[in-house]
């Protein structure tokens, strides 16, 4: 394994650097190890799973074995890699040292669970991956009402679904609108009415100081429910709480290995760490101070690293971006910075949607947001930006 890539991690970015790398090369030894069985699925779908009314096992696209296969590699499944000796160039699982010529960190995140009281904050579930989900599904199926903790984008794309499907929904953040670090307040305002149309409860600007358990026997309750105390002094129950409330990058590994970290692993532009042979992509890199969470940046980033790895050196290039926001009932689409830095923004508002640009300080364009038919707009504005 002297000469092979160690791959830790079986994510999106893992996998497309996987498919990167063998685009470029069939035959180079890869080994990929994983603490899960190394399935292939779509993780934006987690945010659909309830309106589509899906199983964990729906979502599987191809099996860790049938990847394997299908791409030369080795896959260690349920392995736990425990250190990183970057001197003698190995990795540690179960006890044993297994070699390596390049390692790639792409160890994701894991989703944030605010501070709170009360000897219900144990039951409280994350959907960040697919074996979050399997172990909460059942309960999820028979809640009648849940509480989102969250009202970013995916904590806002998951209270819509969760409404779609029926259940009756609450949605608390401590910000004063719906995904304040992405959208103006003219287009997160008429968000935030379509959603509680839809019958969601916005418990905005509050945030949740307990969650006790209480026996229930109310309509349309499970028999053991939670008391959701705000900081507001408000109180309700509810079913079942999942936390949204965004991404803490997995860095504890690479800390371990002495590698630099702030918030994610510190990457340069070619995704090396500062250690030799050492990478990082995914939702655990920081790259040039930002952690980018979003599939498209994964994905060059995969592409980028693959030819760096296979002997070309190549900066990774991030240019504007499209994000489209899965929230049917009010669908937006939106690229740049909206919100920090902003200075001014145009809007034009009618009937058919919305179309917000945002300009800086020396008045040149930095971003937009469109919604409902005024997502016809986006490539030309995307373009505009480049």
């Amino acid at each position: 394994m002297t000469d092979s890539i160690v791959i830790i991690g079986s994510g999106f970015a893992a996998y497309q650097l996987v498919k990167a790398l063998r685009r470029g090369d069939a035959s180079r030894p890869i080994h990929v190890f994983t603490a899960n069985d190394g399935c292939d699925y779509n993780k934006p779908d987690l945010s659909h799973v309830f309106s589509r009314q899906q199983q964990a096992s729906d979502m599987i696209r191809q099996t860790g074995e049938a990847f394997a296969q299908e791409q030369g590699i080795t896959l260690h499944a349920h392995c736990q890699v425990e250190a990183i000796d970057p001197v003698a160039k190995t990795i540690t699982v179960s006890g044993e040292a297994y070699p390596y010529g390049q390692l790639v960190l792409a160890t994701g995140a894991r989703a944030f669970i605010p501070p709170m009281q009360g000897e219900a904050v144990q039951q409280v579930l994350t959907l960040n991956s697919l074996e979050e989900y399997q172990q909460g599904q059942e309960q999820l199926a028979t809640a009648a009402h849940v509480t989102v903790i969250g009202g970013g984008l995916i904590g806002t794309e998951l209270a819509m679904d969760l409404a779609t499907s029926g259940k009756q929904v609450a949605l608390v953040d401590p910000a004063s609108q719906l995904m304040a670090s992405l959208l103006p307040e003219a287009v997160a305002h008429p968000l935030e009415k379509t959603m509680r149309k839809m019958g969601i409860a916005m418990f905005l600007g509050d945030h949740i100081t307990r969650l006790d358990k209480q026996d229930s026997d109310l309509a349309n309750l499970s028999a053991h429910s939670t008391v959701v105390t705000l900081a507001s002094g408000r109180t309700f129950t509810t079913s079942q709480v999942i936390a949204a409330a965004g991404l803490v990058p997995n860095v504890s590994l690479a800390q371990q290995a002495g590698l630099q970290t702030t918030r994610g692993i510190v990457v340069d532009s070619q995704l090396r760490t500062f250690q030799a042979d050492i990478y990082a992509l995914g939702d655990c890199a920081e790259i040039n101070g930002r952690v980018l969470a979003y599939l498209q940046p994964a994905l060059l980033s995969a592409n980028a690293l693959a030819k760096t790895l296979l002997g070309t050196p190549t900066d990774l290039v991030l240019p504007p971006m499209l994000v489209k926001v899965k929230t049917p009932q009010y669908p937006i689409q939106l690229s740049g910075q909206n919100v920090q830095d902003a200075q001014r923004w145009q809007l034009d508002v009618d009937h058919t949607g919305t179309t917000c640009q945002s300009f800086n300080a020396e008045g040149k364009a930095q971003g937009f947001v469109v919604t409902q038919e005024h997502q016809s707009k986006a490539f030309t504005l995307l373009n505009a930006l480049r």
